[in-house]
């Protein structure tokens, strides 16, 4: 069997990784949307550096748009074969590509306004609304812990990755010569200890495992502090400074995290009276699916929701879908928090929301969670005077406050603290993906230490052979 890396290979985003078994078929692993590469962007997520239409089956971890945002474009391109996830992604993805076909219709549009006054060629979006709505017969469900047959040499079980809602670890079980090799790919390793989701799920044993690497350098803070830090920046921006708070936020996940923190505040009567704006309609769809899986929640929720029904909504929460009352956010002269997508701030209502309130020092922008370097919100949290939304430069005067505690990926304690369910002497090799390679240098070091051997970094494109 052969393994191709085809995306998230010493980068973070556009997870893609091939299996070509020693039968012929071809088996991808994510198919996701490249992020934050600034110009080069578009053309790395328009085009494949392989036929589609070659590709016999298409196994999903979760429902983020750097995990699944490019099939349609796959669809579009020829590829035929079932779509395999949980049931709470299957949910999950058609609105989270519903929404990212409007983004890029929407931004499309407001650029080809300007490059048509310039005399420019005008641009077409990578993908439309029908092409997702052509993605969604693909889609076949297969809930946690349950071993499916893809065909009779490939048997898929998904783990709960405690990540987001829906997210899996994928344990492949590959026959190849009548010898069974187990192969794991993490998609992306979540929290122990959150406020909504389970904990990280152990796993059966693999011979090679795929793993994500995002925060292989650093540890996170204590997650027990972060709803009194959340606290401290809304009373210092929209009380002390009389300013606004604008969070750059994951439509799910993260969303639901900030609201929830939000709502047990206003339980306790701790939240000042001002207004809370969930500025996506992806935030609204993806928060009612949210409420439809509560088999997904920890004890926490569900002992909370006991005495508050809806850990997702109170009196000062407004919802926002319709554009126009997007743009009537910015006319606002009073404190406000607005929340909105996407969270690294490279498209979606966002942008709009900081190119209007960069440059004024009352505001906050607060940075909750992982940004590709080169994107808009990594720019910020690197500490940059100067931001170019649209094409046009802004003088960052806002003050820029970094919470990581709300990340919804584990940092390299509890990446190691997943893998304890493995016996390290049985993996064979260990493939780091999805992490800068200065982070994934340090993590294999950490992952040495820890009793693993074997660890490699592929390159993009890098094909390795596992005999």
């Amino acid at each position: 069997m052969k393994i191709q890396f085809l995306g998230a290979a010493r980068t973070v985003t556009g997870s893609k990784h091939l299996l070509m078994p020693e039968d012929g078929k071809k088996i991808l692993l994510d198919c996701g949307f490249f992020q934050g590469r600034g110009a080069d962007t578009d053309g790395m997520n328009r085009t494949f550096n392989f036929d589609p239409a070659t590709i016999d089956y298409l196994i999903l971890s979760h429902a983020h748009i750097d995990h699944c945002g490019n099939i349609p474009n796959l669809v579009k391109q020829g590829f035929k074969g079932p779509i395999i996830c949980t049931p709470a992604t299957s949910d999950l993805f058609k609105i989270m590509l519903l929404d990212s076909a409007h983004i890029q219709e929407s931004d499309v549009r407001y650029l080809n306004k300007r490059r048509m006054k310039k005399g420019e060629d005008l641009l077409k979006p990578i993908y439309t609304v029908k092409d997702v709505e052509n993605c969604l017969h693909l889609l076949v469900s297969v809930p946690y812990n349950n071993e499916y047959e893809v065909y009779q040499n490939l048997k898929v079980t998904f783990t709960d990755s405690g990540h987001i809602l829906g997210s899996a670890g994928v344990n492949l079980q590959v026959i190849e010569n009548g010898i069974v090799k187990k192969l794991f790919f993490s998609g992306d390793i979540g929290r122990y200890n959150g406020s909504i989701l389970k904990d990280p799920q152990p796993f059966p044993q693999a011979d090679y495992i795929i793993t994500e690497s995002t925060y292989g350098d650093r540890l996170h803070g204590d997650s027990t502090f972060s709803e009194q830090q959340l606290f401290d920046v809304v009373y210092n921006t929209c009380i002390t400074k009389k300013g606004k708070l604008i969070i750059p936020a994951f439509s799910l996940g993260r969303t639901q995290e900030l609201v929830y923190a939000l709502d047990r505040m206003e339980h306790k009567k701790m939240l000042p009276r001002i207004n809370v704006y969930v500025d996506s309609p992806l935030s609204v769809n993806a928060t009612a699916i949210m409420r439809s899986h509560p088999e997904c929640f920890n004890k926490e929720i569900i002992e909370y929701m006991k005495t508050d029904s809806n850990p997702f909504g109170f009196d000062n929460l407004i919802y926002i879908q319709d554009a126009e009352d997007s743009k009537n956010l910015n006319e606002l002269k009073q404190p406000c928090i607005i929340i909105s997508a996407s969270g690294m701030a490279d498209a979606g209502r966002i942008k709009h929301h900081i190119a209007n309130n960069v440059s004024d020092s009352n505001n906050t922008i607060l940075m909750v969670g992982y940004a590709e370097p080169n994107s808009l919100g990594g720019k910020l949290r690197k500490g940059n005077k100067v931001v170019r939304i649209f094409g046009v430069e802004h003088e960052v005067k806002a003050e820029v406050v970094i919470l990581d505690s709300f990340s919804a990926h584990g940092d390299y304690k509890e990446m190691i603290k997943y893998y304890e369910c493995q016996d390290k002497q049985k993996v064979k090799q260990v493939f780091l993906v999805h992490g800068e390679y200065d982070v994934q240098l340090n993590y294999k070091e950490k992952l040495l230490d820890a009793g693993f051997r074997h660890i490699s970094i592929p390159a993009q494109d890098d094909i390795v052979e596992i005999n």
